[in-house]
């Protein structure tokens, strides 16, 4: 049973479906503002950084995806309670609509938001039958996840049940309530004290250095100058399009690290500075919320005389402290295999990727899906073929 509702705060379809669940779909974020909002602040929630609220209504508002369609769905239980909330945006892939969790490429986790550890404990097919039958009713042909992790803060992720592992993992580290404990257990003896003969030659060469994070529009803006600088000039030397050149990109980031005083920001920016001239020698970024740090970019100054100061590694040493020191339970550094991760991480965060059809016609994107998760898992688990790969790229550049 379909049913219709066109006022402000009301879904625009209500489902209801196997499991005992009845799914909700909101045509626009405005109308799912207040129950999201609830959610999210519930002590008992289980979500990422990426579907906080203010994360998600400034990505869409930047139009990344531009002529795609926003959806909000919601699932409740018998009892009348949102259980589940996934942001969505629907989108044409040849003749199929097909659905993702909002953020793409700029999220590293696209985990729905659950209302509780209990809510999240529903079976996975439940949860599978439950879109099945709202996509259906929505005009969705697939669901296409990618980055659901199978566990959150320890509870197993429904939405990554039956799905294959993903090319790339992510990789964290737990903090603890004492900063300088922390700091001893994620960075070793021999790496501090590396750490601490750079900065003293750093600060012999440009003066005294500290540890910045952006607590107004402005101070977000110019941090990100340096920072769209910074990657332009990386891009650049290796040969790559730059996708922080992006207007909508900058309109998205822009928004998401604006913050009223005393608020905090969809995303937190930090940079290591010389207190002296005001020049900006690294940067980092990442969606935040009351818990987590996620990591979402890092760049540092390209001048190579700096470069044998590590500016960059000294920021994230200074940005794990700063984080346990103010009371977030973790941090992590995205998605991808990186050198500095292998260095400082203790934890790998396991990523699956499925695809849920829905219509009939959707079942060969399915399976062609499931072929391209396999192949690239492939090759980017194989050092041999990774090398392969990055060698045929940067011919394809020439």
């Amino acid at each position: 049973m379909v049913a219709l509702a066109e006022d402000l705060g009301r879904p625009t379809q209500a489902v209801r479906g196997r499991g005992g669940l009845t799914a909700e779909v909101f045509s626009d974020l405005a109308a799912a503002e207040g129950l999201w909002r609830a959610l999210e602040t519930d002590p008992a929630v289980l979500m990422t950084p990426y579907q906080r609220f203010d994360w998600v209504a400034a990505y869409c508002a930047a139009g990344i995806d531009a002529g795609e369609a926003t959806r909000i769905l919601v699932l409740r239980d018998g009892l009348g309670r949102a259980r589940v909330l996934l942001p969505l945006t629907v989108g044409r892939r040849g003749p199929l609509r097909v659905a993702r969790v909002v953020g793409d490429r700029h999220a590293n986790f696209h985990m729905p938001l659950f209302a509780s550890r209990e809510a999240a404990a529903m079976p996975a097919e439940d949860l599978t039958a439950a879109l099945t039958d709202a996509g259906r009713a929505a005009g969705i042909d697939a669901f296409v996840f990618r980055n659901q992790p199978r566990f959150w803060d320890g509870t197993p992720n429904p939405l990554a049940g039956g799905g294959l592992p993903a090319p790339s993992d992510a990789y964290g580290m737990l903090l603890g309530p004492d900063a300088e404990a922390t700091l001893r257990r994620v960075f070793s003896g021999d790496t501090r004290k590396k750490l601490r003969a750079k900065e003293r030659k750093l600060v012999e060469f440009l003066g005294a250095i500290e540890h910045r994070v952006a607590g107004t529009p402005e101070a977000a803006a110019e941090i990100q100058a340096a920072f769209y600088a910074q990657k332009a000039a990386r891009f650049a030397d290796l040969g790559i399009a730059d996708p922080y050149a992006d207007a909508a990109v900058r309109r998205f980031i822009a928004t998401a690290t604006a913050t009223a005083p005393g608020a905090t920001p969809a995303i937190e920016v930090h940079a290591l500075v010389a207190s002296e001239s005001g020049r900006i020698l690294a940067t980092f970024g990442g969606a935040v919320d009351g818990a987590r740090f996620c990591g979402m970019w890092t760049s540092f100054d390209t001048d190579s005389e700096l470069g044998r100061f590590s500016p960059g590694e000294i920021l994230l040493h200074r940005l794990v402290g700063d984080q346990a020191a103010r009371g977030r339970r973790a941090l992590d550094l995205g998605v991808g295999e990186a050198g500095y991760k292998a260095k400082t991480c203790d934890e790998t965060i396991e990523l699956v990727e499925q695809t849920v059809p829905v219509s009939p016609a959707s079942h060969a994107l399915a399976l062609a899906s499931r072929v391209a998760v396999r192949l690239k898992h492939r090759i980017k688990r194989s050092p041999r073929l990774w090398a392969a790969a990055q060698s045929l790229r940067r011919l394809r550049r020439r």
